[in-house]
C-alpha cells in the first residue's frame, strides 16, 4: 500500500469512516491497483470524508482524475489512478457489494 493511499485511509479515519477495507487489485484489474472502501452514516458524512481525502492529498500535490457521485452523496467515487476511493452509505455498500464482486482480491490490513 503506497504512501498516498495511506494518507487517504488516515483522512477517512479522521472523519469517522467505518468498515474501511483496502482491496489489492494488482494482477486482477488493469485500471487501478487498489480500492479503498469506506462507509459513512449520512450523505453529509460521506461528503466530509471525500472532502478530507481530497484536501489531504491535494496538500501533497495529488488530485483525483475523476470524482463521481458527490452531489448525490450515496456513493462517492474518487479516482486517483493507482487507487480508487469508494465512500458509501451502508445501504449502497451492501447493494453494490464490491467485496464480493472483487472476491479474489486480497484484503490489506488497516491500522486504526
Amino acid at each position: 500500500m503506497g504512501k498516498e493511499l495511506r494518507v487517504a485511509v488516515k483522512a477517512s479515519q479522521e472523519k469517522k469512516a467505518t468498515d474501511l477495507v483496502v482491496l489489492d487489485l494488482r494482477g486482477l484489474a488493469s485500471f487501478t491497483d487498489f480500492f479503498l472502501l469506506a462507509c459513512g452514516t449520512s450523505n453529509r458524512q460521506l461528503k466530509a470524508i471525500a472532502d478530507a481525502v481530497e484536501e489531504e492529498l491535494a496538500s501533497k500535490g495529488i488530485k483525483p482524475g475523476h470524482v463521481e457521485g458527490y452531489s448525490q452523496g450515496d456513493w462517492i467515487l474518487m479516482d486517483y489512478v493507482d487507487f480508487v476511493v469508494h465512500i458509501f452509505t451502508p445501504r449502497s455498500r451492501a447493494y453494490y457489494n464490491l467485496e464480493r464482486l472483487w472476491g479474489d482480491a486480497e484484503r490489506l490490513g488497516i491500522a486504526s
